[in-house]
């Protein structure tokens, strides 16, 4: 299986895996991201929550397939099958995103640095959250779309999918604090490319409604607080803005 090397950095290194998809008997060709790690590290993914991983990841879903793909999991376990990773050993993501059109940021200072690889897309499903009503409601663990009121079965795909790692070694509140900081930096990166809602385009969206993060700790010097106000929550924050733009002028061919 050809690889397409991304970044190589300390102990890890990412990487594209081209492979084939099937759903229904129709196959097509697409990309996984994969980021592998010499030792197993703690991840805080907003899929998964903690987990400790060997690997983390993001799959590119075939635009055929978006309202095909019924079935997710059983859909990401024949991808894990393919590519030969074991689900416990991986955090993976997944977009509609072409995986071509990934974007990578890095930030440095003193020791420490940050690496942000995202994947984005807004034409579909941007929103301003606060302002705007849900188009899903989950019960028990599955998700269905709201139609005039009524409920019908209906799976989501990740549409702004950000995997940042460091060098730093987080705490757990540190981990879960980047989130914060990520979220404000990428809804930064919306406003300045302004970008609208997809249903009420006279709203700045904030994001979109399927977005995810992996934030991934290194074995580096201790840092407790990832907020704006520290070098690690500034270095985050730049990184991902500039991904998050860089990701969305590539998938959506935005004009700047």
């Amino acid at each position: 299986m050809e690889i397409e090397n991304v970044l190589s950095m300390d102990d890890w290194k990412a990487y594209k895996v081209p492979h084939n998809v099937e759903v229904d008997g129709l196959v097509e060709r697409t990309k996984t991201l994969i980021i592998e790690f010499e030792k197993r590290r703690r991840v805080l993914s907003t899929r998964e929550g903690f987990k400790v991983v060997k690997y983390v990841g993001n799959h590119s879903i075939p635009e055929v397939f978006w309202d095909k793909v019924h079935h997710y999991k059983d859909y990401i376990r024949k991808v894990l099958e393919t590519i030969g990773i074991k689900k416990e050993d991986i955090a993976l993501l997944s977009t509609g995103a072409n995986m071509d059109n990934l974007a990578v940021a890095k930030e440095e200072f003193d020791e420490f640095y940050v690496v942000a690889f995202t994947t984005a897309g807004a034409k579909y499903n941007a929103i301003r959250l606060g302002d705007e009503e849900a188009d899903y409601i989950e019960k028990d663990f599955k998700t269905y779309k709201i139609v005039n009121g009524k409920i019908v079965p209906k799976e989501n795909i990740g549409t702004v999918n950000i995997i940042l790692i460091t060098n730093a070694n987080l705490t757990d509140g540190a981990m879960a604090r980047a989130i914060i900081t990520i979220t404000e930096a990428k809804t930064n990166a919306f406003q300045e490319l302004n970008i609208r809602s997809t249903k009420h385009p006279e709203l700045l969206a904030t994001g979109t409604g399927t977005d995810n993060i992996i934030v991934v700790k290194g074995f580096g010097k201790g840092v407790d607080y990832t907020g704006g106000h520290t070098k690690m929550g500034e270095m985050i924050a730049k990184a991902v803005k500039k991904s998050v733009i860089e990701a969305l002028i590539k998938q959506d061919n935005i004009k700047i």
